[in-house]
């Protein structure tokens, strides 16, 4: 099975980092997020991947381009130019696709422009290069195949950002609660998505969330995975700071 990773977005909640890189290669320990996520990916035995690039997407062609060197040693011939890659066994096999697919495109038509490279995949892995869990993609996908919806989308409770009042019916405070662990459930990303998906996806430049999902809501082919582990996406700077924190305390989703 193959894994699209959106990687086209601004970031512009995070300027004071992707103001220079795109937000797939804002590091934590040391490591852009993307290999983060594309690590738990891996550990699940999914090593394809398709990278709809968009701002800045070059950068994140040329840190994997040059990835090998950067993570081995490396002995150069100055006078051949001959290059010999030492203790590389521990280089992930990965196999990346990487698709340009435009500035200003937005997530269905991100979709839209690699379906080609889907091509023969009855279903596929899709997610956001922003945000880490420590999701078991087996029982995701394993969810997702005893069904017959085209979406399975992971499901979970965020803790609120702010602290809340409970009131009474004469509007006297009973209670004060410090970011409670919300009742709604919000899109944690890790989709499991069949094909049919093509059928309701066109060239237009529309948001898959906000376009594409609400009629396949309507039509009853969209299925949540309940999930109440850890995830964490990197919205902002402070979530840039906590995941950093995280990594180098208790990193829950180095499941690798």
């Amino acid at each position: 099975m193959k894994c699209v990773i959106f990687c086209g977005g601004k970031g512009t909640r995070l300027r004071e980092e992707t103001k220079f890189i795109p937000k797939p290669l804002v590091e934590v320990g040391g490591r852009p997020i993307l290999w983060h996520i594309m690590k738990i990916y891996s550990s699940y035995g999914i090593n394809d991947f398709i990278l709809p690039l968009g701002y800045k997407g070059d950068m994140i062609i040329r840190y994997f381009m040059e990835y090998q060197w950067r993570n081995s040693d490396v002995t150069l011939n100055l006078k051949s130019n001959h290059i010999k890659i030492e203790n590389n066994d521990e280089i992930e096999g990965w196999n990346i696709t990487f698709v340009d697919t435009g500035m200003e495109s937005k997530t269905a038509l991100r979709l839209h422009k690699v379906k080609k490279y889907l091509e023969g995949e009855d279903n596929f892995c899709l997610t956001y290069g922003d945000g880490v869990a420590n999701v078991n993609i087996k029982n995701l996908v394993d969810y997702h195949l005893k069904h017959n919806k085209i979406v399975s989308i992971t499901g979970l409770h965020p803790r609120s950002k702010y602290g809340l009042m409970l009131k009474d019916e004469d509007n006297i405070i009973t209670k004060f609660e410090e970011k409670p662990i919300l009742k709604e459930s919000v899109n944690g990303g890790f989709m499991v998505i069949n094909k049919r998906i093509f059928n309701y996806i066109t060239d237009e430049n529309l948001m898959l969330v906000e376009s594409v999902l609400p009629k396949l809501a309507k039509e009853s082919e969209i299925k949540v995975y309940n999930f109440d582990g850890f995830w964490h996406c990197m919205d902002t700077y402070r979530d840039y700071e906590d995941l950093n924190r995280m990594w180098n305390d208790k990193p829950l989703w180095k499941i690798w």
